[in-house]
């Protein structure tokens, strides 16, 4: 019998064997994203200090956002989140896309943080 294949948990092993060579410091920290199906979530962390310096998601008010899961979304999210970066004095960090493929709305976050001033 054939075993269907979760596309969730390959997503998070590969994640997982990202994670082990990636990780941030308080100089460099790591932006991470979490993308589901209706929104998308960015976090910039510490993991030294396993501390969150800077977050943003579709779901903040400050958007107000109709649909947070498509490319808009995640363009604005990215946005946001270099801005409030820079307001913490953070401009490089290392880039982890939790495993997800670099496309979409992982990728229209990416640049666009690039875009805002975020080093990567």
């Amino acid at each position: 019998m054939i075993k269907k294949v979760v596309r969730n948990e390959v997503r998070q092993a590969r994640h997982a064997r990202v994670r082990s060579k990636v990780s941030g410091t308080r100089e460099v920290p790591r932006l991470n994203v979490f993308r589901s199906n209706n929104n998308i979530f960015a976090q910039i962390i510490d993991d030294e200090a396993a501390v969150t310096l800077v977050s943003a998601s579709s779901i903040d008010k400050e958007l107000k956002l109709a649909n947070g899961g498509n490319v808009e979304a995640a363009t604005k999210v990215g946005e946001l989140l270099a801005k409030r970066a820079k307001q913490a004095k953070i401009t490089k960090v290392v880039f982890d896309r939790g495993g997800y493929q670099y496309h979409g709305r992982v990728q229209a976050l990416a640049e666009a943080a690039r875009e805002n001033g975020l080093e990567f």
